[in-house]
């Protein structure tokens, strides 16, 4: 068959889809009693779609974890293993901070080859970053060598944290596509949890940071063979489709394939009917045509726009960097005083997120994701409020700053910890998803930057009680957007939520 979306037109008869969009049977008597045929799935078949790019996010909170432990062994005399470990505030800044920064520009990358590499192969891209930059690191013969080593590594979680959400959102079954991207910041957490629990074990051995960074080697080829295994996302298939990058029969048939090996055996005779109605709601929202960047900025699209990146703005901007960052101090004035002391408490914290996001990732679908953004920031605020009142007034009360740490961090991985990746990853229009998305990581990770830069000379200025009123005014800001502009997606499939934005 010749014919190709670029000729299509909803109002005449199609050789796939029929006229007017006629789909026929299951689907077209769902389309007109306003749902959707039912999307069976078994749990084997929706936990290796989501398994795999997860260890892209994983891989990022173990360099978190990791890099904590890893700045103290290096500079060690006695179990560095190396003759440049007396690294100056700068060069142990760059260590800390060279996969953040390489971050930033695998977020720039994303804009322009996302669409056109795809979600799959942008993950296997991103896997083999993570594995060259984690070679590199762990057997870098000097600091130059090293920062290259954390620059690429970093590249690949800028790639991996724009196209693991997109990829997930795009093949997850639309009544737990919450559950699972949200689950995607749980495997964050795990990782920085290992990377703690590594490091502390691995702290008091010689080359013992090389071991941590080593460590992401095999991780990395786990999620790199995971991934190639994985079929490419319907939905990236059907859209090129729809543009005229190809065959439509011949996509259409390919879409078939992908979406039956995603869902497995569960999904029976259905998945051609699935795939027509996806093709038919595309058309209606004019999916066609090629994405501009000028269109970013207009209509739906900046709405979009500004949900996304003004969710992952006031993520950072609340405070997040700052306060993990501080969380040692705190627990030293708590009497957590040795460095075993302190490590322990870290592993607490880590435990703590872990728990909190798992929390989130049952109810999510459940409760919302509104709720969960609102109540969660609203006990942020409490607790930077605490945190403040500490720093200027309660200073000999410290439990006022442990009880205001956890609650920020239990509260802050019920809402915009997961929150803030899942709706990025569902309120862009299809066909600019990718460029979209790519966007938000890039002000995600830029902002985090620019926090965790600025919170030292802020508390030299200041003092920190006044910075954390600072943050919690910031976080009264972030309820009042989240009231008047973040929409419900919950059980929506990603068609119904973009028409929800028109």
């Amino acid at each position: 068959m010749a014919s190709s979306a670029a000729s299509y037109d909803p109002d005449q008869a199609h050789p796939l889809i029929g006229k007017g969009g006629e789909v026929g049977g299951e689907v077209q008597e769902s389309l007109l009693n306003g749902r959707r045929p039912s999307e069976n799935y078994s749990v084997l078949s929706t936990i290796a779609p989501f398994l795999f790019p997860a260890f892209g996010g994983l891989l990022y909170g173990y360099d978190i974890g990791a890099t904590s432990c890893a700045t103290i062994s290096i500079e060690s005399p006695t179990f560095s293993g190396i003759s440049w470990y007396n690294l100056s505030s700068v060069e142990l800044g760059l260590v800390t901070s060279g996969s953040l920064y390489g971050a930033l520009i695998g977020s720039i990358l994303a804009f322009n080859v996302a669409d056109f590499l795809g979600r799959r192969r942008e993950l296997i891209f991103s896997s083999l970053l993570y594995l060259v930059g984690a070679l590199v690191t762990a057997l870098a013969p000097n600091f130059v060598v090293m920062v290259i080593g954390r620059f690429v590594y970093g590249v690949g979680i800028g790639l991996a944290m724009h196209a693991a959400p997109m990829y997930i959102a795009e093949t997850a079954p639309s009544q737990i596509r919450g559950q699972l991207i949200s689950l995607k910041e749980f495997f964050i957490v795990m990782g920085m949890l290992l990377g703690y629990v590594v490091g502390s074990l691995l702290v008091d051995t010689v080359s013992g940071w090389r071991y941590m960074y080593g460590v992401g080697v095999p991780l990395a080829l786990i999620m790199g063979i995971g991934i190639w295994w994985l079929p490419a996302s319907p939905r990236w298939i059907l859209l090129r489709a729809i543009q005229g990058k190809g065959n439509l029969h011949d996509l259409r048939e390919i879409a078939i394939s992908c979406l039956c090996r995603l869902r497995g055996r569960s999904i029976g005779d259905s998945a051609p009917q699935q795939v027509d109605e996806i093709l038919l709601e595309l058309s209606q929202l004019n999916e066609e045509k090629e994405a501009t960047i000028g269109e970013l900025f207009q209509g739906k699209c900046l709405k979009a726009l500004i949900i996304g990146a003004g969710l992952v703005l006031f993520q950072q901007i609340t405070g997040q960097p700052s306060v993990l960052y501080y969380a040692a101090a705190i627990f030293q004035s708590a009497g957590f005083s040795a460095a075993s002391d302190a490590t322990r408490a870290s592993i607490f914290l880590g435990l703590l997120k872990l728990i909190m996001t798992g929390v989130a990732v049952l109810v999510v679908d459940r409760v919302g994701r509104r709720p969960l953004l609102l109540g969660g920031v609203s006990g942020m605020v409490i607790s930077l409020f605490l945190l403040g009142s500490y720093y200027t007034y309660l200073d000999d009360v410290s439990a006022v700053a442990v009880v205001g740490l956890l609650v920020y961090v239990g509260c802050y991985q019920l809402s915009f910890g997961p929150i803030g990746w899942l709706m990025i990853s569902e309120i862009f229009p299809l066909r600019l998803r990718g460029r979209g998305l790519s966007i938000a990581v890039l002000v995600n990770f830029g902002s985090n930057a620019l926090v965790a830069f600025a919170f030292s000379p802020l508390k030299d200025l200041l003092g920190a009680g006044i910075v954390f009123f600072i943050f919690g005014g910031i976080a009264v800001l972030s309820l009042i957007f989240i009231f008047f502009i973040i929409p419900e997606t919950k059980g929506l499939t990603l068609e119904e939520i973009e028409a929800k934005l028109l």
